[in-house]
């Protein structure tokens, strides 16, 4: 009795010590000889709704398949440290929390195809370092981000097909080791195995990487399916990768002017970045260190597959100095390239003057003012960079009328009726002589004047170039009717368009903090004198149509009647004119007969022709024709 007692006691220990196992699941332990083993758990119960939370710790495989599960909490497995595998498959899971696989130091493997995932938590991978195979098909996925490429690295086995995937973004071909060609592992014999297959892939360059790569043999990725297919577009649609032609595809190549500029103080700076690749890439200025870049930028594709790009920089100060970055970009790729910019010299500054301090690091980027030009630039392109250092006998003249281009130094004005603005920055100026004790705008004037625009020029003293300052202008006799244009003090150009011809304006400058304006008035030209011109070029036009049209027709007239009386010549030809004129009327002869007294002399008779006796005469014979007399028994000779 005692020892039935104490066995049944050690078996109530010992089945205590048991690792407990979900109700839901079963739990199976494979045992060693050597007393060591491995548990794994699986958990089918069509009525689970939600991820086990009771799983035994020393679990390494667990397999939670065709259950009502719709989603995964986040650290659903933080307990499992000793998880290796792990199935979620074939479940309605829609939902992926980035921190539902945190502290799985040691998986392996994680499946989660058959479900209804849409977007996957790319950045979670980084909480399972020895992860190598990530099965993601038959899901909803519609695109694998730029930012997935690191977290891949180590993935030797992805399966993502039977997805809505188009197309990967060329950044992540070009940094994911299946395409870049540089393995993760130091076994260089090491296969990738990518599964692609059932995707409607849309074929343009951004692929074209993969489409190569599927006409390779020795790669080192292993394709699940190579017979990969093309949906679109419509010229490629239902073609095979390995059969696929696209279009001129090449990714893009930056170059820098220069890749160092040094340039005094308060200079005017101009850099350029060029670019090749098809499709024309776009070009995007950026400071290395973050600061915001508010300054002019003027683009130009001068023809296909080539675009260069000129960022200005006006009045330079310390802070300008600094990297700045030039990023090419199109569906084929991107690449950039940095140049950098000292300045030289001291920068003082006077007490009163207030400086604008830029924006910090954190603060969001100003959006670049582009223009995209499309025809020929009218202004000259330094690849020399900075102003400062150009020839002294080397002048820019000044543009003509109605000639004042995109990138001409000039910063054009909103136009009326809410028309949008067209800026571009001027040349900044800067005055070399001492400081005054009053700072202001001065010398303010217009120039080059026509019926519709007119140039506004202005100079100042003891300000900063960035110093914002209002142009105001209006009818000189309705004042209430005023446009205005926000600017900045080192512009020192202006551009008023959409005046009114004849018309006399006021244009006033307005500095910010400042009460006191700078106006002039001005009045644009009249255009009656250039209609005058139109018409009576019309007039001369149309006299000189209506007297050289009859000449012409008549001209015309002759020149065809010469051609028809050409033609009848050539059709008759010579033979007809000549049996008109060698049919010749003669009269023939004939011998009388003798008389018995011999005293008549009339030897010869004449007698009339018969139309039957005619003869046809060339000329030769009717000249050399002769009759003689020979006998009395000679024939008849004919004479003409």
């Amino acid at each position: 009795m005692y020892r039935l007692l104490v066995a049944q006691v050690l078996l109530g220990f010992w089945s205590v010590a048991q690792p407990f196992c979900p109700s839901q699941c079963t739990c199976v332990y494979h045992g060693r000889s050597d007393g060591t083993g491995t548990r794994s758990v699986l958990c089918n119960d069509p009525d689970m709704a939600d991820i086990p939370v009771n799983v035994p710790v020393d679990t390494v495989k667990l397999r939670v398949e065709k259950t009502a599960v719709r989603r995964v909490p986040t650290e659903a497995f933080y307990y499992l440290t000793e998880l290796r595998y792990l199935w979620i498959t074939y479940n309605s899971i829609s939902s992926v929390d980035s921190g539902s696989f945190y502290n799985l130091k040691v998986l392996h493997e994680l499946r989660l195809d058959g479900n209804v995932i849409a977007s996957f938590p790319w950045e979670s991978l980084k909480e399972m370092p020895n992860l190598r195979t990530l099965d993601l098909h038959n899901n909803r996925l519609t695109i694998v981000p730029v930012e997935a490429a690191p977290y891949l690295v180590n993935i030797t086995y992805l399966d993502i097909s039977s997805n809505k995937l188009t197309t990967l973004p060329s950044e992540l071909v070009d940094i994911w080791p299946p395409f870049s060609g540089i393995l993760p592992s130091a076994n260089a014999s090491q296969k990738i195995v990518l599964g692609l297959q059932d995707n409607p892939w849309y074929c343009d360059c951004r692929i074209s990487k993969l489409i190569e790569l599927s006409k390779m043999a020795n790669i080192p990725v292993v394709l699940m399916d190579l017979f990969l297919t093309c949906v679109g577009p419509e010229n490629l649609a239902g073609v095979l990768f390995q059969r696929a032609e696209l279009d001129q595809c090449l990714k893009p190549s930056v170059r820098m002017s220069a890749t160092k500029i040094t340039s005094p103080l308060g200079s005017n700076v101009l850099l350029r970045c060029d670019a090749t690749g098809f499709p024309t890439p776009t070009l995007l200025w950026t400071r290395a260190d973050g600061l915001a870049l508010n300054n002019t930028v003027v683009q130009e594709s001068p023809g296909e597959g080539v675009r260069w790009s000129i960022l200005s920089l006006h009045s330079i100060v310390l802070k300008d100095a600094g990297d700045y970055r030039c990023k090419a970009k199109n569906v084929a790729g991107n690449a950039e390239a940095y140049i950098t910019l000292s300045v030289d010299g001291v920068e003082t500054q006077s007490p009163s003057v207030h400086v604008t301090k830029r924006p910090d690091a954190d603060s969001k980027p100003v959006d670049q003012t582009v223009i995209s030009v499309t025809g020929t630039p009218k202004i000259p392109v330094f690849t020399s960079l900075s102003t400062a250092i150009l020839q002294p006998t080397v002048q820019s003249p000044l543009p003509p009328r109605k000639s004042l281009g995109p990138g001409e130094g000039v910063q054009r004005s909103p136009p009326a009726k809410d028309r949008p603005a067209k800026i571009q920055q001027g040349k900044g100026y800067i005055t070399n002589e001492k400081s005054k004790n009053k700072a202001g705008v001065e010398d303010v004037e217009i120039v080059e004047e026509t019926s519709e625009t007119a140039v506004l020029l202005w100079t100042f003293d003891n300000l900063p170039s960035d110093t914002p300052i209002t142009v105001v202008y209006f009818p000189y006799d309705a004042k209430d009717d005023k446009e205005s244009i926000d600017a900045v003090v080192g512009q020192g150009k202006l551009l008023l368009e959409y005046l009114m011809p004849n018309q006399m304006y006021t244009v006033c400058l307005v500095t910010k903090g400042s009460a006191k304006e700078q106006c002039v008035d001005f009045s644009t030209l009249d255009n009656t004198g250039d209609d005058g011109q139109s018409k009576l070029l019309m007039i001369a036009s149309v006299v000189a149509c209506a007297v050289a049209v009859p000449l012409i027709v008549v001209l015309l007239y002759k020149i065809v009647c010469l051609c028809c009386k050409g033609n009848s010549s050539e059709n008759n030809g010579p033979e007809e004119d000549l049996a008109k004129e060698t049919y010749v009327k003669f009269e023939t002869l004939t011998m009388k007969q003798r008389t018995m007294n011999g005293q008549s002399n009339d030897l010869w008779a004449r007698r009339q022709t018969q139309e039957s006796e005619r003869m046809l005469l060339c000329s030769r014979s009717s000249i050399d024709s002769q009759m003689t007399y020979k006998s009395d028994t000679s024939r008849s000779e004919y004479l003409c």
